[in-house]
Parts: C-alpha cells; structure tokens; sequence
C-alpha cells in the first residue's frame, strides 16, 4: 500500500462502520489477512524445481511441500508473511552440504498453497500436517512463521522437536494487530470490533497468541536471532521471548533487518545444529 492509501482505507470502513460495526470489522480483518506478495517468481520457482514436491492437505486447503533428501535428521522450514520456500535457499544449501533431510512449505495464501487468506492459526495447522508426515525434529522459523511453530508445538500433539531456531519472530499478536489498527486509522468501534471477531472466529482472545508466553512450556532448546534495527518487528519482541523460552539464546544483529538473510545468519544456524 502506498503511504496514503491504508488511511484511505480505514476511513472507509470507519464509515461503513457506523451503521454495521461488525460488517466494518469482519472487513477489516480481511484486509489484514490478505497478503500482497509471496507468490513465486521465475527465479523462485527455478530454485524449489531442484527439490521434490509433493502436496498435502488440511480440510479444503492444499499445502506445497518442497524436500531435500538428506541422510541425516529432518529440517523443517517456515516462511514468513509475504514470502514463499524460496526465501531459504541460502539455508537450504548449507544444510544439503551437511546432509540434513530438508523440508520447507509454503504457508496459506502464499506461494504454491491454498486458501485466498492468512492467519497464524491456520499456518499452524499446516505445520502439524506436515509434521505428522515427515517428522522433523528442527524446525526453522521467520517471522509469522516462527510464532506459528509456537502456536502448533504448544499444543502438545508432536513431541518430536529437539531444536528451534526463530528468526524476527513476533511476541504478541496483540502487537501485530495494533500497528495495523494504527496504520489504518480505525475508530475504537472498529478495534474492539475486531478483537471480538477473532475471538469468535478462533476461539481465543488476541491476547491468548502470544509467543512469549506459549513458548514457557516448550522444552526445546532453541536460538533466536533479531536485528536491532528491524523496521517491522520490535527488537523488544525478542527479548520477551528470549526471558520466557528457557533454553535459548539470543543472537542479535545491527543491520540486518527483519528478513535476516546473509551467510553470517546461516553459519550461526549450522553451528548450533551441529553443537
């Protein structure tokens, strides 16, 4: 979106809004969950050509499944929002270099998986799909990705994961919702309504997805990288993760932004993998 257009957008539903707040929220929330990028470009679709595709489902939703075949355990990978599996390749060659069984899927709404929207809760069971098939015992995650991975081992179906590694992950979803409820320009009839709406729809208050809080009862070891200059989530995300996951380290960058690329990145993954 342009700089002036989600205002734009806000005060339109902040008008429809008035004769129907739950219509003006519903509607608000679609906008949220609608990503903009993530489906696959020429060279993305070159990239994930090298891997072995295969297609699971959840209910009506198919889900793009990408493996690297390796000897050694398996290695699941989780983009972000906005993004699709081609955004690993760089970790996707150093790992295939140390033999690790590599998958990667591609997330509601984005690159080669269904469903023409997006939410964390439905990303999570997409992940317990494909866990359930594959069985990693790492799981690598960016983003809404990561605090995906939290939400899916929080539940306590999969008892497999030895390792977590989060990149630029979120602490509260009630942070993510809030700088897009400020972003738009919403009227409190608006924000309240939209919090009501994901409780009915998911089940759980906004406050209940938290990743900081989930992560209390997860006894993986982990790593958590985030950049101190990222422009999208708050550096201040990672340290309450960091205070609440018991045995993780945090690794911070200046410079690297929220997409966290680089050989440095990697190479810190593959030392912890390997210790």
């Amino acid at each position: 979106m342009n700089s002036f257009l989600p205002k734009i957008v806000g005060a339109t539903l902040n008008s429809i809004g008035v004769f129907n707040s739950k219509l003006a929220s519903r509607l608000a929330l679609q906008v949220f969950s609608k990503p903009r990028k993530g489906k696959l470009t020429t060279n993305a679709h070159s990239f994930l050509d090298t891997a072995t595709k295969s297609t699971l489902y959840f209910a009506d939703f198919n889900i793009q499944i990408y493996q690297w075949k390796g000897p050694k355990e398996t290695i699941l990978l989780v983009h972000g929002w906005e993004s699709n599996s081609s955004r690993w390749r760089n970790e996707i060659e150093k790992l295939q270099k140390e033999g690790y069984d590599i998958i990667a899927l591609d997330a509601p709404a984005h690159g080669g998986s269904g469903s023409d929207s997006f939410n964390a809760v439905l990303y999570s069971e997409f992940i317990n799909v494909v866990s359930q098939k594959f069985k990693p015992t790492v799981f690598l995650g960016h983003s809404v990705g990561a605090m995906s991975i939290i939400f899916f081992l929080n539940k306590k179906t999969y008892s497999d994961a030895n390792k977590i590694v989060l990149l630029g992950a979120p602490s509260t979803f009630t942070g993510i919702i809030g700088r897009y409820k400020k972003m738009m320009g919403f009227s409190k009839k608006i924000d309240n309504g939209i919090d009501r709406y994901i409780e009915l729809t998911f089940g759980h208050p906004p406050s209940y997805y938290s990743t900081a809080n989930l992560i209390k009862n997860i006894d993986s070891s982990g790593l958590i990288f985030h950049d101190k200059r990222d422009s999208i989530i708050p550096y201040e995300d990672a340290l309450e993760i960091d205070l609440q996951f018991k045995n993780a380290t945090l690794i911070s960058t200046k410079g690297l932004g929220h997409s966290l690329k680089g050989n440095y990145i990697s190479n810190e993954i593959i030392k912890f993998l390997c210790h």
